[in-house]
């Protein structure tokens, strides 16, 4: 009797350890894991070709003095101060003047003016002579000869005097303006402005040949400045060598970019993206959660807090983001984050 009691004991511990080890299974198999999902809209996906380059500005002059004088630098009409780097100018708006007595006297611009007043009417005079029989043909030709030579010389007066000035020859920004004081004597040929116009700028690029192929004139390009990469502005691929460099096999492009508000600086180094396909309205996922299971495409979705592991193909694709063409559908939630670790059927909470 006293055997019997020991092994139903036995048995009874037996029993209670085994029941503990598959209440232990039973909580393994239910455990949950934590992940975040996203729900799949339709949405736009671009592929890019990209290239860094150095924006310049659509045009961009450095004013030389034509002529020496005694400085004098003009003031702004909009502001009644004396123009300045990062004030805009105006075409055939004077910015600085030279005083040059001795030149102006040499040029005789009075003189020449009265000579071209007089010439004028003396031709004027010819005329009315010439209908009435008074002189010949060639006393008339003899007065429009000194009437066109007097011309001349009246416009070349006035075209050596505008050398005593400097004007804009554009729309534009002051980017230098070399310091000179007011009344300095500054010979001719001197640097004493710079003025750009970047309210539009062009890049030139490079890119591997392999590329060639898939550009054309008028595509749109996303530019982005380095110095601020939250924004971007829009351009245009205007120009496309067909020639490859022999020693490097890339070619020549170059793309335009309007400038509203001349948000983007000359001389910035920019990325630009030149978009070469791309689709509205379709499936979209970021490539960071596609797994690769002997050479197919997979992702994990949640159904009804249950992952579950799908084969996908996909379409067109840039440095973040693919196109889904088979295997998702709208509205499924992907698993973004926590899918490294998950296996099929696992039990999953989702996370905001």
């Amino acid at each position: 009797m006293k055997k019997t009691t020991i092994a139903f004991l036995s048995l009874a511990a037996l029993l209670a350890l085994w029941s503990c080890k598959q209440e232990t299974l039973s909580v393994d198999t239910e455990t949950t894991i934590t992940v975040k999902a996203a729900e799949l809209k339709p949405k736009a996906i671009q592929e890019f070709v990209t290239a860094t380059g150095t924006a310049f500005p659509i045009r961009d002059v450095q004013l030389k003095t034509e002529q020496a004088g005694r400085y004098l630098l003009h003031a702004n009409a909009r502001s009644g101060q004396p123009f300045r780097m990062r004030e805009s100018v105006k075409k055939d708006e004077i910015l600085i003047s030279l005083e040059n007595p001795e030149f102006v006297n040499q040029v005789a611009f009075d003189s020449k003016k009265l000579q071209h007043e007089s010439a004028q009417r003396e031709y004027t005079k010819q005329q009315g002579v010439y209908e009435k029989g008074g002189i010949t043909l060639k006393e008339l030709a003899d007065a429009q000869r000194a009437f066109i030579d007097s011309t001349y010389s009246f416009d070349n007066s006035l075209l050596a005097l505008k050398k005593l000035e400097v004007r804009a020859p554009f729309d534009g920004v002051v980017v230098d303006l070399p310091h000179f004081t007011d009344g300095q004597w500054i010979e001719s040929n001197t640097l004493v402005i710079r003025i750009m116009d970047y309210s539009r700028l062009y890049a030139d690029l490079t890119l591997p040949g392999k590329e060639m192929d898939r550009l054309s004139q008028g595509q749109r390009v996303l530019v982005t400045d380095y110095s601020q990469p939250n924004t971007s502005l829009s351009g245009i691929l205007t120009q496309i060598s067909p020639a490859l460099d022999a020693e490097s096999r890339m070619f020549k492009l170059r793309i335009e970019i309007p400038n509203p508000g001349l948000r983007l600086k000359p001389g910035s180094f920019i990325k630009t993206d030149v978009i070469v396909q791309e689709r509205t309205a379709v499936l979209v996922i970021p490539k960071s959660i596609i797994l690769d299971r002997r050479g197919a495409k997979t992702v994990f979705v949640v159904e009804r807090g249950i992952a579950l592991e799908r084969r996908i193909q996909t379409g067109i694709e840039n440095v973040d983001e693919a196109e889904v063409t088979s295997g998702l559908k709208a509205s499924d939630r992907v698993v973004t984050e926590g899918f490294e670790t998950l296996r099929t059927n696992a039990r999953v909470k989702i996370i905001e």
